[in-house]
């Protein structure tokens, strides 16, 4: 059942609705909040927008979502042909 979530970063309350888990809710703000401590920390916060700052980590866990899904890609391919090079070889041993 979808709810409505607020969280505060730098001072600002955030909302957005979501049927995610509790504990599913605390990962995704965890992982946005070491996102945005890898801008720069609390220094970089006061010298560039809250807006800006989301934006750039929203943009980090996009690229590293990409990334994942690409190795994913490469792994799948790779276990699709060791298994295709394991039927042929039972294969031909059964012949």
């Amino acid at each position: 059942m979808e709810r409505l979530v607020h969280f505060t970063l730098f001072g600002q309350e955030f909302s957005f609705y979501t049927d995610a888990s509790e504990e599913d809710v605390e990962q995704i703000l965890d992982i946005l909040r070491r996102e945005l401590d890898a801008e720069g920390g609390p220094a970089a916060r006061t010298s560039v927008p809250s807006s800006k700052m989301l934006v750039l980590g929203c943009l980090r866990i996009a690229a590293r979502y990409v990334q994942l899904a690409s190795e994913y890609d490469s792994f799948r391919r790779k276990q699709d042909d060791s298994i295709d090079q394991l039927i042929n070889k039972v294969s031909s041993g059964i012949d």
